[in-house]
């Protein structure tokens, strides 16, 4: 266990910033970060730019910024490094990607055009609707991802980084249950030398990204890191891992909202979740396979928060569906539909309905900032394996064996603040209070 008040090494140099896929959320990150560095825009949703972080009793009025209380790269040090199957640099790929005002985007264009991507590690096999030709040749996986790792070192070269971190953002590939080459790290690299079909890109990806002195973080309900194999790497590379499903839309909503149905003990007879969406997400989650993966992060929300088991007469038997549609003109401005059937009181019926028309990359672009901050501040903590603390952020976070994942947003917001707490010194907040009234 990692001891309180443990040191952390400055945030000293560059943290590179690696990120697999450049598409609307790599974009629209890397854009926004570029914006608020030259002051013409502000970090909204970021945790680790405007949140603040209440230290000691409520009487001693200490709530310093997080970014003033934990040592956080600045973001002027922030540089960034991406692989895609297409061949558009960050400016071109952006306007592609229609999130962002041409207008902000052409004051950007100097700083954009110089994020080029490398060749991705791309098999469509994983990812059916999609197909380009940026992307690499190699015998096996193994030699996918030390072609990864040789790009990784040359990058750090090229741009002087004191350290690394890499984030997935890339698309949702399809479904992929836990297989027997994923048990053990010696499994898993035999697997990769001989192509086997369970050792998925992202998988290589990450692998590259761990073998190189790089935490990841999974953006995607991919299972990726989330296998003994790689969480045993990651150990021994005394790195951090996290995941799964940048947590944005619906299921920020479902977070936010059944804890407050269950905390007032209100019954669910059932929650039916329809989106629409027309970005590269949307293309991809058209197909079955891909659908399956995401659909499986999304579902397993309610279950937990709700703990049917825990209060069975109040949703032992309710019924969740979830459904996705790609609807190419909404672009990334996916509009959410949720009809929530609830009951009270002697078993009275009552409606909650949510109509979110939201934007995908917009809320997930801080979510990216956080998690590299993040991740780099576990690193240099020497925090290693998996990284509940930041289930705040996923879908489907990954968490230790006999665990089971908690969901519950304001919980994730307390273990999150509560581990930086930790690692500062300082005492925890149990919001107890009594002591104010004796």
């Amino acid at each position: 266990m990692l001891q309180k008040g443990a040191p952390i090494a400055d945030p000293k140099g560059k943290l590179g910033v690696l990120l697999v896929g450049m598409g609307a959320v790599t974009t629209t990150f890397i854009a926004g970060v570029e914006a608020i560095r030259r002051g013409i825009a502000r970090p909204i949703g970021s945790l680790t730019q405007m949140g603040t972080i209440r230290l000691g009793k409520r009487t001693e009025g200490r709530s310093p910024l997080i970014k003033d209380f934990v040592p956080l790269a600045q973001l002027d040090d922030l540089v960034f490094g991406a692989w895609d199957i297409f061949e558009e640099n960050c400016y071109e790929a952006a306007m592609h990607a229609g999130v962002l005002e041409k207008e902000l985007l052409v004051q950007l264009k100097p700083q954009l055009s110089k994020v080029k991507p490398m060749p991705a590690v791309f098999d469509q096999e994983y990812v059916k609707r999609l197909s380009g030709t940026h992307v690499k040749k190699g015998k096996t996986k193994m030699a996918l991802a030390e072609q990864l790792m040789e790009e990784i070192a040359g990058f750090k070269k090229k741009n002087r980084l004191s350290r690394m971190v890499m984030v997935w953002c890339a698309s949702t590939e399809m479904f992929i249950k836990p297989h027997p080459v994923h048990k053990t790290l010696e499994a898993f690299e035999k697997a990769m030398r001989e192509n086997h079909r369970a050792i998925a890109p992202s998988m290589i990806y990450a692998y590259a990204a761990l073998k190189s002195g790089v935490g990841f973080a999974n953006g995607a309900p991919n299972l990726t890191v989330d296998i003994p194999a790689l969480i045993e790497l990651a150990e021994q590379q005394n790195l951090p891992v996290c995941g799964k499903d940048f947590k944005t839309g619906q299921t920020l909503m479902k977070t936010i909202l059944a804890p407050g149905l269950k905390a007032r003990l209100l019954g669910l007879h059932g929650w039916y979740s329809t989106n629409i969406l027309g970005n590269r997400d949307g293309e991809v989650l058209d197909d079955p396979g891909s659908f399956k993966t995401k659909e499986e992060s999304k579902l397993s929300v309610l279950e937990y928060i709700l703990q049917p088991q825990v209060y069975p007469d109040l949703y032992s038997d309710f019924s969740h569906l979830v459904r996705i549609n790609y609807y190419p003109p909404r672009g990334d401005n996916k509009e959410g539909w949720d009809n929530i059937d609830i009951f009270g009181w002697l078993g009275y019926p009552m409606q909650i309905k949510i109509d979110f028309l939201c934007r995908d990359s917009i809320l997930a672009a801080p979510i990216v900032l956080d998690l590299a901050l993040f991740t780099d501040l576990s690193q240099r903590a020497g925090m290693r394996g998996i990284q509940e603390w930041l289930s705040f952020y996923f879908k489907s976070p990954m968490c230790a064996p006999k665990l089971y994942p908690e969901h519950d947003l304001f919980i994730q917001l307390m273990k999150l603040k509560n581990t930086l707490r930790h690692l500062r010194g300082e005492e925890m907040i149990t919001h107890l209070g009594l002591e104010y009234y004796d």
